[in-house]
């Protein structure tokens, strides 16, 4: 197969699976969408490469694909998850790693997509890696998908805004990496309008 073509499958792929997960769990397309459009502006700001770029933003569009084995009434629910519940949820990023196992992607989308809950000092899922043991893609997915979480509606409570984004960053910055951090904050140095006009919020 041609690279044009594996990239076309690869783009119709992702089309077809984010369809099969609407019919769902509309919230988790739109955080997907949402977490893509977020890591490709801190990917830009950076100034990585536009090939770094594409790869980091596709696995934003598919970092939450495990959730479809997740039944939807315990990503859904209010209040307070149990012990057991969480751990559940938390098996997320190793089965989307399984269902993407064999996709021939050009990029390690598989690998940013299982490190996106890992940490920078070890306290991260699944596998407690630290600091530069968590790929750079990762890295960026991990600040974009806190945001995109905090700055939405949930079930259980209304959105946060970026305010309580940026006071997460700064009180949590032994969780997250540094350059991704300043690279977030220099493209929410307008108060957040320009990161707010490029995503869907729900209040």
């Amino acid at each position: 197969m041609n690279h044009k073509r594996r990239d076309l499958f690869l783009y119709q792929l992702i089309r077809s699976i984010s369809s099969v997960i609407a019919a769902s769990d509309i919230y988790t397309v739109h955080h997907q969408n949402n977490v893509s459009v977020i890591a490709r502006m801190i990917g830009q700001e950076m100034r990585l490469s536009a090939f770094e770029v594409e790869g980091i933003r596709v696995a934003g569009l598919l970092h939450d694909i495990g959730k479809s084995a997740i039944p939807n009434e315990l990503l859904s629910k209010y209040g307070h998850l149990t012990a057991e519940e969480y751990a559940l949820i938390k098996t997320h990023a190793a089965r989307a790693d399984g269902l993407l196992f064999g996709i021939d992607f050009p990029w390690p989308v598989r690998e940013m997509i299982l490190q996106h809950h890992e940490r920078m000092d070890g306290s991260g899922y699944p596998n407690g890696l630290m600091g530069n043991e968590i790929c750079l893609g990762a890295r960026i997915l991990a600040v974009s998908d806190i945001t995109d979480a905090m700055m939405n509606a949930r079930p259980y409570r209304g959105a946060l805004g970026i305010e309580k984004v940026i006071s997460e960053l700064a009180d949590n910055s032994h969780l997250y990496d540094p350059d991704v951090c300043k690279a977030f904050m220099a493209i929410v140095a307008d108060g957040g309008e320009r990161l707010k006009n490029a995503i869907h919020i729900i209040y």
